[in-house]
C-alpha cells in the first residue's frame, strides 16, 4: 500500500508513465479563480459519488471552478502521480497523501497549520497517528483525512469463536455505549488460547507473516502492546530489550498455530480466508465483511468486529492514515485551504461516511459518534467497534512508531517485525532473531 520516496535518477520515468494514467476527472464552473484537487479513488463508489457533489456545491457557494481527479492507489497510480508533479512543481493544488507521504515531501508542502488550528477549534486534537504522520518540527503539513483511512481491529466469525473457544464476541463487545465487558478480558494471552483452539477445528487465525501492509500492521500493533519498540522517539536502537524478547516468547507459541502458507500472505490472503469461511478472525478494515454481504451473506452475518487484543503496555489498533496536502506551487492556496476546511467539516464528513457503510475515519475523536457505525448490519451493530470507544482504552498506532518518521518507513517498508515473528517459524532462536534485527536497523538509521 505504501511506496518509497522517488530518487531523481528515475523521476523522469514516474513523470512518462504517470502522464499515461488514466483520471476520473470532474470539473466545476465558477467565476473567482481555480482549484485543482487528486483524490484517493475510493473503492466504494457512494464515496465519490458524494464527494464529487460536495466539490459542486463548494464551487458553487464560492464561485470557485473546482477540477476533481479521482486516482487509484492501484498499481501506485496516487503515488507515482504525487512524485511526479513534486518534481515537476506543477500539477493539482491539493494532493491525497497516504501516511508516511508527508514526510517523504516536507519540502513541497505548505505548512496548513491555519487550517488546522481551525478545525482543532471545532472538533478537538486530531489523534495521535494523524500527528505523528502529518506534523514536523511542530508544523502541519498535511490535513488528515477521513476519506481512506482506516483501522484494522479483530473481525471475527462470531459461532467459530463461541463454540470452539468459548468467546461470545458480542457480549463481550456489545454495540452500545458504556463498559465494554470484554476490556479487562481480551488479551493476547486470550487471543493465544483463542488462535489454538480455533487451529484444532480447523479454522485459523487467518494472520500474516508476509512484507506487505497486513502483515506489517498486525505485527506492529503486537510489538506495541508489549512495549517492544525497536527504535526510540531518539532514533535509538532498543531491539535488544526484555520487552522485544517477551513479544518473541509470545510469538514463539503463536506462530505454530497460523495458516501453513502465513509467511507467503499478501493484502488478500486473510480477505479471502474469512470470506471463504476458512478463519475464525483476521485483522482487517470491514471491507471483508463489506464483500461477503454481496458474495457470502451467511457469512457476513456471522461477523463481528471489535477491538485488538491488550498487553502489558496498552491495547493497540492497527491505522492506516489518509491526509490531502496542499502543495506549495499551487496556485490558488486561499481557495484550496476553504476547500479543505470545508471537507473536512462534520456535516460533510458524516455524509461520506454513510455512503462509504463507515468504511472511512475521522481523525477526529468527536466525530466517531456518527450513527453509521451502530445501524451496520448485518448482523446489526457489528460495526459498532469498529472506530476506537472510549470502554476500548486502545490508541491507533502505526507500525514504526515512536522512531523518527524517516526511521520507521523503513521499519514499516521493510516489514521488519512480521519477518521477525517468521523467522522464529522457521525456527531460529530469539538471539538469532534479535542479532539479524540489529544489523537491519543499523542499515535505517545510519
Amino acid at each position: 500500500m505504501l511506496g518509497r520516496k522517488v530518487t531523481r535518477r528515475n523521476a523522469l520515468k514516474i513523470g512518462a508513465a504517470a502522464s499515461a494514467l488514466p483520471l476520473v476527472h470532474v470539473s466545476t464552473a465558477g467565476a473567482a479563480g481555480k482549484v485543482s484537487i487528486a483524490f484517493w479513488d475510493h473503492w466504494v463508489a457512494e464515496g465519490n459519488t458524494v464527494m464529487r457533489q460536495q466539490v459542486a456545491a463548494f464551487a458553487e457557494k464560492n464561485k470557485v471552478a473546482v477540477q476533481a481527479d479521482f486516482l487509484s492507489s492501484a498499481n501506485n497510480q496516487l503515488l507515482m502521480t504525487a512524485n511526479a508533479e513534486a518534481m515537476a512543481k506543477t500539477g493539482h493544488d491539493i494532493y491525497a497523501l497516504q501516511s508516511w507521504e508527508i514526510h517523504n515531501h516536507l519540502d513541497d508542502l505548505e505548512p496548513v497549520d491555519d487550517v488546522m488550528s481551525r478545525l482543532v477549534a471545532k472538533y478537538g486534537p486530531a489523534n495521535q497517528v494523524a500527528e505523528y504522520l502529518g506534523k514536523s518540527n511542530g508544523h502541519w503539513f498535511g490535513v488528515p483525512s477521513s476519506s481512506g483511512t482506516q483501522m484494522e481491529p479483530a473481525e471475527g466469525r462470531i459461532s467459530i469463536l463461541k463454540d470452539a473457544a468459548g468467546l461470545d464476541v458480542r457480549e463481550l463487545f456489545p454495540a452500545q455505549a458504556g463498559p465494554q465487558p470484554g476490556d479487562g478480558v481480551w488479551t493476547w494471552d486470550a487471543h493465544l488460547k483463542a488462535a489454538e483452539a480455533c487451529a484444532k477445528v480447523g479454522k485459523p487465525f487467518a494472520i500474516g507473516l508476509g512484507t506487505t501492509s497486513d502483515s506489517v500492521c498486525f505485527a506492529g500493533s503486537l510489538f506495541a502492546a508489549f512495549g517492544a519498540e525497536l527504535v526510540n522517539a531518539k532514533g535509538e536502537i532498543t531491539v535488544n530489550s526484555e520487552a522485544v524478547r517477551q513479544v518473541l516468547e509470545y510469538g514463539r507459541r503463536l506462530v505454530p498455530v497460523l495458516p501453513k502458507d502465513t509467511v507467503s500472505y499478501d493484502d488478500a490472503s486473510n480477505n479471502r480466508a474469512m470470506i471463504s469461511g476458512q478463519s475464525a478472525l483476521i485483522f482487517n478494515s470491514p471491507s471483508p465483511w463489506a464483500v461477503a454481504k454481496h458474495d457470502a451473506p451467511a457469512i457476513a452475518s456471522d461477523i463481528w468486529h471489535f477491538t485488538s487484543p491488550s498487553g502489558p503496555k496498552g491495547r493497540f489498533v492497527p491505522y492506516f492514515q489518509y491526509f490531502w496536502g496542499l502543495w506549495k506551487f499551487a496556485q490558488n492556496k486561499p481557495a484550496a485551504k476553504d476547500l479543505l476546511e470545508f471537507l473536512c467539516e462534520r456535516e460533510q464528513v458524516e455524509a461520506r461516511e454513510n455512503a462509504t457503510s463507515g468504511f472511512d475515519l475521522p481523525p477526529f475523536a468527536s466525530m466517531l459518534d456518527f450513527k453509521v457505525w451502530e445501524l451496520a448490519e448485518p448482523p446489526k451493530g457489528t460495526l459498532y467497534n469498529y472506530p476506537i470507544r472510549p470502554a476500548h482504552h486502545a490508541a491507533p498506532h502505526v507500525s514504526g512508531m515512536p522512531a523518527p518518521p524517516q526511521i520507521a518507513v523503513q521499519i514499516y517498508n521493510q516489514a521488519t517485525q512480521p519477518t521477525m515473528l517468521a523467522k522464529l517459524l522457521s525456527g531460529q532462536s530469539i538471539n538469532d532473531v534479535i542479532a539479524w534485527a540489529q544489523n537491519e536497523l543499523e542499515g535505517f538509521v545510519r
